[in-house]
């Protein structure tokens, strides 16, 4: 029989077969053992064949995936943890402040999709919580990722009307919603599907999210499409990129290097290299560069 992985909980599953009934399940042992080094050979999107018995599902084929994003488990380890699978479009949700997350974080996310092939966007929320000084900024970063290319929306759970654009971009698809803990991530998913329920806390007083979703989980929305919500991750760990790649992953850094005198160019100190030359006319964002160094160094460039 044929099913969704529609929530994991590490050792189990949910999975909602094709006539609608619902079972969990386990992985059987062998599908351990593909060489594929990921802490969860199974994942919430993924698409597999399940034997039932005594009301128990087994899960004994995974079907390809059209794609998957991935993030190091721990930092400094060499494993990976898949956290979704089959989306058509991954957002990160942020937030400027309460708790603030740093340009960093959000660019390792969409560098990420990026080599996955994973469109993706920034979801800045809270807004009601904006003073003049911080929607001038969010509305910066959203003119800055626009034109790069990425969708930018800007919202609160607390104002119905600010939630119509985002909306839109999810009818119809399989989403994705990560982003640190505390950014509002399971707040606003009850306010875009009522009576969802999803458990939130309120934010600690060192401005830290306290994690309310344990475990990632698929959810309908009432307007056509599914939402996937994750645990919240304090750093985005991206896996071990090719150094000659990751420029590929921030599009107008890729776009630029063409220029560069040198086919193998870093971008770091070489002679006639576009992309500094570029950052230096603030034709790319400081911020986008130094997150394209933060990576590479991450890459042990050097070497």
């Amino acid at each position: 029989m044929k099913g969704l992985v529609i929530k994991s909980t590490g050792s189990q599953y949910l999975v909602r077969m094709d006539d609608g009934k619902v079972l969990l399940s386990r992985i059987r042992g062998n599908l351990r053992l593909k060489g594929f080094e990921a802490t969860n050979p199974v994942t919430v999107g993924d698409r597999v064949e399940v034997e039932e018995a005594d009301g128990m599902g087994m899960i004994t084929q995974l079907h390809d995936r059209k794609n998957y994003i991935i993030r190091k488990s721990v930092n400094l380890s060499k494993q990976f943890q898949v956290i979704a699978a089959n989306l058509d479009l991954a957002l990160v949700v942020a937030t400027p402040i309460s708790p603030r997350t740093s340009l960093g974080f959000i660019d390792r996310f969409l560098s990420t999709a990026e080599a996955y092939n994973i469109p993706a966007g920034i979801v800045f929320n809270k807004s009601d919580l904006y003073d003049e000084t911080v929607n001038g900024y969010v509305q910066e970063l959203k003119s800055l990722y626009n034109t790069i290319g990425y969708a930018v929306f800007i919202v609160s759970s607390v104002n119905a009307d600010s939630l119509e654009e985002l909306k839109g971009a999810l009818k119809d698809k399989v989403n994705l919603f990560s982003g640190h803990s505390g950014v509002g991530k399971s707040t606003l998913i009850n306010t875009l599907i009522p009576g969802a329920e999803l458990r939130t806390a309120e934010i600690s007083s060192y401005q830290k999210g306290i994690h309310t979703t344990t475990f990632a989980e698929m959810h309908q929305l009432p307007f056509s499409g599914f939402v996937i919500d994750t645990p919240g991750i304090r750093e985005f760990g991206t896996i071990d990129f090719d150094k000659y790649e990751v420029s590929h992953f921030f599009p107008e850094i890729f776009k630029v290097a063409r220029g560069c005198k040198f086919n193998n160019c870093l971008h770091f100190n070489e002679t006639q290299c576009a992309v500094l030359d570029a950052v230096r006319n603030n034709e790319i964002a400081l911020s986008r560069y130094e997150s394209y160094v933060s990576i590479m160094m991450n890459q042990d460039v050097f070497k």
